[in-house]
């Protein structure tokens, strides 16, 4: 009678523990899908502010997106070779 009871409740518990995992499984997920969403929409953003400054100083907002690509890989060259260091990648960000 007294082993039965004690194993009713480690069995209680074990339920408890699992719902416990299961709560904090979905907590974990919840919020790396909250982090991704995040980098998600700074990235929307960002692309949105560049492509608005590049169509603001190449007069490029009537292009096709094939013909901006174009006029962009006439430059890319001539631009990555002259750029000055502070815009280069391998510098640390301020």
């Amino acid at each position: 009678m007294m082993m039965a009871n004690q194993y009713e409740k480690l069995v209680a518990q074990k339920a408890r523990l699992k719902e416990q995992m299961a709560r904090e499984d979905f907590k974990l997920r919840q919020s790396k899908y909250y982090e991704n969403r995040q980098v998600r929409k700074a990235r929307s953003r960002r692309l949105i502010q560049k492509g608005a400054l590049l169509e603001k100083y190449f007069q490029a907002d009537k292009l096709s997106v094939e013909k901006t690509e174009e006029l962009l890989k006439m430059f890319a060259d001539y631009v990555n070779a002259h750029k000055p260091s502070k815009f280069k990648n391998d510098q640390p960000k301020n």
